[in-house]
């Protein structure tokens, strides 16, 4: 962790507001904050639930929340009173960006949409995070990522052929989406630059989802072909797939390029079909897919998982192990690469993941972990807005900022 900055950071001077709860808007907030942006988060007073989401430390704040929370300013107003929508109005005339994902049409309930920022703050980027978008029949809906993976086409083609669809123990939708905010927000800013104009960047979940989709809408427009879930495999290309070791332990092999299938299955102890002019493209490996299969599981039965991968790295064929967080924590490759950062929460140190894409001169950094609730009240709100003393505490005995 990084305590005081040893260079400039690329969104340095970029004030950002970050309203809403949960994921997606705040894990767009973790991106620009990470990069130098000067995030003020604005929880209600009780706090992002997140805070208490999952396993929690000893004093009840969830370890996401230290790793969610980075970077950020805290501060606590209950934005159902006059007095609260009043303070987040100036906080949002002195922004460059702003990120909310509540249901479209809260912000303009609270007389805080960005038609009423067209003239006090023209130049605001205005992102809004949402289930289903800004309009369209399903705007009003509510959108979980949960749901949005589905009506996005991701979970239809994840599991088994048969089988209930599957989900990664993640919530993914709400992540793709933080991520493609993100994107729209820079892209936003770099327009800014020439025009000195902001916009709205309208980012769905479902939207999100939906850009992963590869070649499925053309292939079903152009060929009638629906693609369906295929298992531990990618349709349409072969060998690719999740192999059991002796160890019971699992391996990714990828052995899909010509050549590469041709060294795969002479390590395999098969050159039969390494040298079988039916295999000898990625069009006949679709057609004898079973029997490809059924040799590469037979070989990775009969050694243990380190063995079948130093074999394989050996014939230089793609493949690895399917790692748990232990595995991740203790391989040095991670740690060459610098992807745990160590901060400290009551004295007590805590890894978190640094967050990527890595830049070499303008890198981004840790500069704190998600702090307490409000635990920049003083400073934005008497520091920046000018409030009094007795103003502040009256927002305090009120309830305003709990």
């Amino acid at each position: 962790m990084s305590t005081t900055p040893t260079r400039r950071l690329p969104l340095e001077g970029v004030r950002v507001v970050e309203l809403g709860q949960l994921l997606a808007g705040p894990f767009t907030g973790t991106l620009l904050a990470y990069f130098g942006a000067d995030v003020v988060k604005v929880e209600p007073p009780g706090g992002d639930p997140i805070r208490g989401w999952r396993k929690l430390d000893e004093d009840g704040t969830s370890f996401w929340w230290r790793s969610l929370g980075r970077n950020k300013k805290s501060v606590t107003l209950d934005l159902k009173t006059n007095e609260g929508k009043a303070l987040v109005r100036k906080l949002m005339g002195k922004a460059d960006v702003v990120i909310e994902n509540f249901r479209p049409g809260t912000m303009e309930n609270w007389g805080l949409g960005p038609d009423s920022f067209a003239d006090d703050n023209p130049g605001l980027i205005y992102t809004r995070i949402s289930g289903y978008g800004q309009t369209g029949p399903y705007a009003s809906k509510p959108g979980y990522a949960s749901v949005c993976e589905g009506i996005g086409g991701l979970r239809y083609v994840n599991g088994f052929p048969g089988e209930r669809p599957v989900r990664p123990n993640l919530s993914l939708g709400d992540t793709i989406a933080g991520l493609h905010a993100a994107l729209g927000i820079l892209l936003a800013l770099f327009e800014r630059q020439s025009s000195e104009k902001g916009q709205v960047v309208d980012v769905s979940l479902f939207e999100s989802v939906f850009n992963l989709l590869e070649g499925v809408i053309p292939e079903f427009d152009g060929a009638g072909v629906v693609r369906e879930p295929s298992g531990s495999t990618v349709t349409g290309i072969v060998p690719t797939n999740t192999y059991r070791c002796a160890d019971r332990k699992f391996v990714v092999i990828g052995g899909n390029g010509d050549s590469i299938f041709k060294r795969l299955m002479t390590a395999a102890g098969r050159p039969d079909m390494a040298d079988d002019p039916a295999m000898a493209s990625n069009a006949g490996r679709v057609d004898n897919e079973a029997a490809i299969d059924e040799a590469l599981d037979s070989w990775c039965r009969s050694l243990p998982s380190e063995q079948v991968l130093a074999i394989l790295e050996d014939a230089r064929v793609p493949s690895g192990p399917i790692y748990s967080v232990a595995d991740m924590m203790q391989d040095p490759h991670f740690q060459a690469r610098g992807l745990f950062q160590q901060v400290e929460i009551n004295g007590k140190p805590l890894k978190i993941p640094a967050i990527t894409p890595r830049l070499a001169d303008t890198p981004g950094e840790t500069r704190w972990p998600g702090g307490e609730i409000g635990s920049h009240n003083q400073s934005v709100l008497r520091d920046e807005l000018g409030l009094s003393d007795e103003e502040f505490e009256q927002l305090r005995q009120d309830g305003i900022i709990g």
